[in-house]
C-alpha cells in the first residue's frame, strides 16, 4: 500500500478551493486539475510498504507530540518553481510556527523504520494542478492572477492522518486509515 501523512481540509476552504479550481479549469483544462475532495497537507510521503509495516508505522505516529494546535490560513496562488515555467499551481499557506516542527517530528518519528527522512525543508501548500506543459496559456494566466491574493478559510487541528493513496484510472483515491492527536488532552486544556 502507498502511504503519506497528512492534514484534512476543511469543508468550507475545500469548496472555495473547489470554485477556484472550476474557474481555472474553465480557462484551461489542459493541466491536470486535483479534484478537490483530495486536497491536504502533506506531512510526509512514506510511499510503498507492506501490511505489516503500517503497523509499525501507526505506532511510530502514535509518539508525536506537541503542546499545541496548528493553525493554518490559505491564501494566494502561486507556482513551482514559478510562473514562466509551471510544473504544479498551488494555494499558499501561512502556519502558526510549530507546523514545520510537527512535520519534522513525523519524519524523525518515522526514521527508525527506515523511511528516508525528507532533506529538503518543508514548505506547506495545496497543490491544485500539475503541468505537462512548461508554459501557462494567456487565459489561465490572466484568471489565475485574479485569486493571486485572495483568502480560501483557515484551519485551527490537533490531528493528522495516514491515508492510503490508489492510483486509479480516474485518478488518486485516498482513504484514511487512521487519525492520530498530537496535542495531549493536558495540554489542549491549558490552551483552552
Amino acid at each position: 500500500m502507498r502511504l503519506f501523512v497528512a492534514l484534512s481540509i476543511p469543508v468550507d476552504v475545500r469548496e472555495k478551493i473547489s470554485s477556484m479550481i472550476d474557474e481555472l479549469r474553465r480557462a484551461d483544462a489542459r493541466p491536470r486539475w486535483v479534484n478537490p475532495g483530495n486536497l491536504h497537507i502533506t506531512l510526509k510521503f512514506i510511499g510503498e510498504v507492506s501490511s505489516a509495516g503500517m503497523t509499525e508505522i501507526a505506532t511510530a505516529l502514535g509518539t508525536v507530540h506537541t503542546a499545541q494546535h496548528v493553525k493554518l490560513g490559505f491564501r494566494g496562488t502561486g507556482f513551482f518553481p514559478d510562473a514562466r515555467r509551471p510544473n504544479v499551481a498551488w494555494v499558499g499557506i501561512e502556519s502558526s510556527p510549530n507546523l514545520a516542527p510537527l512535520a519534522s517530528e513525523v519524519n524523525l518519528a518515522l526514521s527508525p523504520l527506515g523511511i528516508a527522512r525528507e532533506e529538503k525543508p518543508f514548505v506547506p501548500h495545496l497543490t491544485i494542478a500539475r503541468f505537462a506543459e512548461t508554459r501557462l496559456s494567456p487565459a489561465l494566466k490572466a484568471e489565475i492572477e485574479k485569486w493571486k491574493n485572495r483568502s480560501f478559510g483557515t484551519l485551527a487541528t490537533r490531528e493528522f492522518h495516514l491515508v492510503e493513496s490508489k492510483r486509479k484510472s480516474t485518478g488518486a483515491e485516498y482513504t484514511t486509515l487512521r487519525s492520530f492527536q498530537f496535542v495531549p488532552q493536558e495540554a489542549e486544556s491549558k490552551e483552552q
